[in-house]
């Protein structure tokens, strides 16, 4: 089949063309971001590929339509870009890759604790300026802390395992329990509970309409003073103007970020000639307990080789037998996501 990769880099086109020799796709690749206006770049191509920041809603859906595909693949897990209803008006299929490699993002996770927590980032840029003096640079023991999971598929599962290593408590919300976490290692609380009594909280969970700010003004007044946020799932989760009031008055005392709810004029590029247009973001980086990372959690060699085979594979098993057990559907829109 012929595919169009839109958004690609380097590394895109190194892994997809190893994985391919298996599988014999005609590809080619695109560094333009899938929208309406690049759309037409897809004609003659029966199945384009995505990835997190392309833009698949109703209007771009019609235009790719329009110029015959009839295939989606997602190289990711999350699919919110994608208007699944008008894909499937149009008689458009979308895969994805369900899983990759959770303990890529749970360990990215882990460092980003560890960093914004030693103050490792600045410590770094400290000695090598010569500085070796410890002033502002103190922490704290995560041992024996309270995390607040939220979100326990399999990135979930994955960090809470890690943070069980650490003699931690941990909690966990979410509307789909994981069997194999339930008592022996984590403790499913409500929300309000779980804010309330997290010294770190960490977000792994999809974005659905449910979670769209699930981190807004009202939740930040419920968590404790001094509290740390992760998050490595997606922006929208995460209300940026009000964290940025949390951090003002001291509510939210570490914040590390590996995705923004604006990502998507941002990452992934060279930006370090321009200036950044965002005054939000701007914003955010001025807070020497705010700590970014340019969703970079899901970017190792393991995660990028499942990701081109399993996202090839499911173009292939569609063309064999016309079917794929990695087909989203709409029914896919209130479901967890495995992450």
């Amino acid at each position: 089949m012929r595919i169009a990769f839109f958004s690609t880099k380097s590394y895109d086109r190194d892994f997809f063309t190893a994985a391919n020799v298996a599988f014999g796709h005609e590809m080619v690749f695109l560094e333009a971001r899938l929208a309406l206006d690049t759309a037409p770049l897809a004609r003659d191509f029966e199945c384009v590929c995505l990835f997190v920041n392309d833009k698949a809603d109703r209007e771009t859906l019609v235009e790719l339509a329009k110029h015959g595909v009839k295939l989606i693949t997602l190289r990711s897990a999350g699919f919110n870009h994608v208007d699944l209803a008008a894909a499937q008006e149009l008689g458009i299929k979308v895969v994805r890759v369900p899983a990759y490699s959770p303990h890529a993002v749970a360990e990215h996770t882990l460092g980003l604790l560890l960093s914004l927590n030693r103050k490792i980032h600045r410590a770094y840029n400290r000695v090598r300026e010569g500085n070796f003096s410890l002033e502002g640079l103190l922490g704290f023991d995560v041992h024996g802390l309270t995390i607040g999971i939220i979100g326990t598929g399999k990135i979930g599962e994955a960090f809470a395992r890690i943070m069980q290593g650490f003699g931690c408590r941990l909690l966990a919300y979410d509307p789909y329990p994981n069997e194999a976490l339930r008592n022996h290692i984590v403790e499913y609380v409500e929300l309000e509970y779980l804010f309330r009594e997290s010294d770190i909280l960490s977000l792994h969970c999809p974005l659905t309409p449910d979670t769209f700010h699930l981190i807004n003004p009202d939740s930040i007044g419920q968590m404790r003073n001094g509290v740390m946020i992760i998050n490595t799932s997606r922006g929208a989760i995460i209300d940026t103007k009000a964290v940025i009031g949390g951090l003002k008055s001291g509510r939210i005392g570490h914040l590390a970020l590996d995705v923004y709810e604006e990502e998507a004029d941002l990452f992934f590029e060279d930006l370090s000639s321009r200036v950044i247009q965002d005054d939000v973001f701007s914003r955010l980086v001025t807070f020497p307990n705010v700590l970014i990372t340019g969703h970079q959690a899901f970017f190792t060699r393991t995660a990028l080789k499942k990701i081109a085979d399993t996202t090839l594979g499911n173009v292939t098993e569609l063309v064999q037998t016309g079917k794929c057990k990695n087909e989203v559907g709409l029914e896919k829109r209130v479901s967890p996501s495995p992450n």
